[in-house]
């Protein structure tokens, strides 16, 4: 039996959440018998005291919202992927007692289009503004090598988007949310919106659409994956993303490479299927 050993995710609210899941059945297929994965419904305001009651057993945390900044000062030291986005998710505790932060995030999202055989594309387009298309743009800026729309809501949203296209060094135009028909025929479409947000938009999906990265994954499929599919496009989903994403966390938590990301993501279906059946 391998040592006993803690991780789990953390936020508020935390419930819903898949990575016990994807993480346990990492474990399991590794042969981490001594390994265990947990939740908890934790906040801002929370976190300093859950960090310090944590014993020499703790290996690592996977982070969710309101934690991915607020964690940031209690760290003692962060990747420069998480710095780029000021955005941690994945914490290593180390045996001396250092806290080290990352962000999978930015890696998993290029992992998942990678898979799909999405490496390089000369434009993109962003829907929305918020928490994740920040990331999303440090994604592209990695394999997008022209101009990246991003369609937004209002001037605040877009002044954020050009700060953070600034400090990423990538080149974005800012475009009304009232013109996002018009992102569809991007090479790559990348959705970061709520659910039910871009409904509208699948009505004016183009013949023959390229790629769509949607970040949702429950529920699935969005009215816009169903029917960018049914055209023929390609699609990434967030389960993608959230696998790709767990699978660098249980690297850096273990010290095990690489991580089976074909079990975690059946694991990660099955879950989702179990929620659609329950009444």
């Amino acid at each position: 039996m391998s040592p006993a050993r803690r991780a789990a995710v953390l936020g508020s609210p935390i419930a819903h959440s898949l990575s016990p899941v994807l993480h346990r059945a990492a474990y399991a297929e590794l042969g981490l018998t001594g390994w265990t994965y947990d939740r908890f419904d934790v906040d801002e305001a929370a976190l300093p005291g859950f960090l310090d009651g944590l014993g020499p057993e703790w290996a690592g945390l996977s982070l969710t919202m309101p934690l991915k900044r607020a964690v940031i000062p209690l760290l003692d030291e962060i990747s420069e992927t998480a710095s780029s986005v000021d955005a941690v998710n994945t914490v290593v505790l180390h045996e001396d007692g250092r806290r080290t932060g990352d962000n999978t995030d930015i890696p998993g999202m290029v992992a998942a289009l990678a898979e799909h055989g999405i490496e390089k594309v000369d434009s993109a387009a962003v829907l929305g503004a918020g928490a994740t298309a920040s990331s999303a743009l440090a994604a592209l800026a990695r394999i997008c090598t022209g101009e990246i729309a991003v369609y937004v809501r209002s001037e605040a949203r877009a002044a954020e988007m050009r700060q953070w296209a600034e400090r990423l060094e990538v080149g974005i135009r800012v475009a009304d949310w009232a013109d996002a028909e018009q992102a569809l025929r991007a090479p790559l479409v990348v959705a970061t919106t709520p659910a039910g947000t871009t409904d509208a938009l699948a009505a004016a999906i183009p013949e023959r659409p390229a790629a769509l990265f949607d970040v949702l994954y429950d529920p699935w499929p969005t009215t816009l994956a169903a029917r960018w599919s049914a055209y023929g496009g390609a699609v990434v989903s967030g389960l993608d993303l959230l696998v790709h994403q767990a699978v660098l966390q249980v690297e850096q938590m273990t010290g095990r490479a690489p991580a089976p990301v074909n079990v975690m993501r059946r694991a990660g279906e099955h879950a989702l299927a179990e929620r659609r059946d329950t009444p």
